[in-house]
């Protein structure tokens, strides 16, 4: 029988990232733009990395190929973050979960698994519930663009990420875990700093602020958290096919969905359900068809 491990470590990070909005909130709502956040706690991550695992950096030099990694984990966490604590939560994640529809195509690119007839089926119904979601009811199309808020592109390019995150982790199942690991928590922080910098001269972003109670504890705890993540996300992706990844990580939409709706983070509308549902069930058939 196939061990249960790769999957209940995908679970584990899929529940870690579907309560994050939450202390992300709450360090926005202490000063702490989610930007400033990431770095903050990766920053911290990369520093103890370093300090528990000397010779990680030459591990890292090693494999040229983990800039791709880094560049994708951390536009993918710097879009998810900022998504999330500023937009509807259900509506970001529904939004973020395009992911697999992303998969099928990198796959085919990066991995050169070509997509069947199916698997474009598949692409057309995520894509259509894609547009229910983001679609203003009662809107035109050419209101359809007009209609997509910051948050709404931030989830759509986070989703993109991940996916080319996880398709990435397959490819480079050779290289060591920690190599990996360090790459995704580097990437985390230059993203976020070369972001952060781009919009606060754009001035969408706020200055850093001066250091308080609530969000130096929220960041410390949350970036232990998000280290054990961290490493069940490479250690489940790295040991499953893409697509099994994508539907084991569509649990996510469920902790974030029920959490936000319980703290009145979110509010679940028919063409949101709806169209949610399509793209959830697109995940699912790609998961059976796998099978």
């Amino acid at each position: 029988m196939t061990s249960p491990l790769p999957i209940l470590a995908l679970l584990f990070n899929a529940f870690v990232w579907g309560l994050a909005w939450w202390p992300f909130r709450l360090m926005h709502g202490a000063g702490l733009h989610p930007l400033w956040a990431t770095a903050v706690m990766y920053c911290g991550v990369l520093l103890a990395l370093l300090a528990l695992r000397p010779g990680i950096w030459a591990q890292v030099r090693a494999h040229p190929q983990l800039w791709l990694l880094a560049l994708s984990s951390g536009l993918n966490n710097v879009a998810f973050n900022w998504a999330v604590t500023v937009g509807d939560v259900v509506r970001v994640i529904l939004l973020f979960y395009l992911m697999p529809a992303w998969a099928v195509l990198l796959a085919w690119k990066v991995l050169g698994e070509r997509p069947t007839g199916h698997a474009v089926a598949r692409l057309a119904l995520a894509f259509a519930g894609v547009v229910l979601v983001i679609w203003p009811e009662g809107a035109s199309a050419q209101a359809l663009l007009h209609g997509l808020s910051m948050a709404d592109g931030l989830a759509l390019l986070g989703g993109f990420m991940f996916a080319l995150t996880n398709v990435t982790l397959r490819r480079l199942h050779a290289v060591p875990g920690q190599a990996r690991m360090f790459s995704m928590f580097g990437g985390c922080l230059l993203m976020a700093l070369a972001v952060g910098a781009i919009g606060l001269q754009a001035g969408v972003v706020e200055p850093f602020p001066a250091p308080n109670a609530t969000w130096v504890a929220t960041a410390v705890l949350l970036a232990g958290v998000l280290l054990l993540g961290n490493w069940a996300l490479q250690f489940g992706a790295s040991r499953l096919a893409a697509g099994t990844t994508a539907v084991v990580m569509l649990s996510e939409v469920v902790f974030a969905s029920v959490s936000s709706v319980l703290l009145s983070a979110a509010t679940l509308q028919p063409r949101t359900l709806l169209g949610g549902g399509m793209i959830v069930l697109a995940a699912l058939l790609a998961s059976l068809q796998r099978r």
